[in-house]
């Protein structure tokens, strides 16, 4: 079921979810080491919605233990955070999701950890850039599947796959739309 947001107030809440969410990611980033632990990543997200009023997503969702959800290299999503430190050449993905006013933030995106090889280098660049080319298909008047043949496209003339069994969804004032 679509919900359309029908006013400025409803669009400046979700502005301010994904602000929050923003932000989680920039401090995030700047704190990702070989050394730190996920949990840490964590804590700065628990701190940054703190800062700025938003509510964790993912905390305490069917049982869900962290504020982000951080997978580290093969893992391929909903990684709990916790102890396992990050070395140098793993790959990170983090997502974090916020709610302010009843309305939703989400995001997820890759890191590399130090310095990472040539492979992982390309897969971050193929995955940004098919990430670009499917946004480019949401235009009005396009369907939706548009979207991911545009990705699918992408990562498979560059060697790379795709889970089938996780894919992309809407936020608005649910999690997943």
């Amino acid at each position: 079921m679509a919900i359309t947001i029908k006013n400025e107030r409803e669009i400046g809440l979700m502005r301010e979810a994904s602000h929050a969410v923003s932000l989680a990611h920039q401090r995030i980033q700047a704190a990702i080491t070989p050394g730190v632990t996920t949990k840490e990543l964590d804590d700065i997200a628990r701190d940054t919605f703190e800062e700025t009023g938003a509510k964790s997503l993912f905390l305490g969702h069917l049982g869900f233990t962290g504020r982000i959800c951080a997978s580290v290299n093969e893992e391929i999503v909903h990684g709990i955070p916790g102890k396992r430190v990050l070395r140098d050449g793993d790959i990170i993905s983090v997502d974090i999701g916020a709610r302010v006013g009843g309305y939703c933030g989400d995001s997820a995106w890759n890191y590399a950890v130090g310095t990472i090889n040539d492979e992982a280098c390309k897969l971050l660049k193929v995955t940004e850039e098919s990430l670009l080319l499917g946004i480019a298909q949401a235009q009005v008047g396009n369907h939706l599947q548009a979207i991911g043949h545009a990705v699918e496209q992408h990562a498979i003339s560059n060697g790379f796959g795709l889970v089938r069994e996780y894919g992309g969804h809407g936020i608005g004032r649910e999690m997943w739309e």
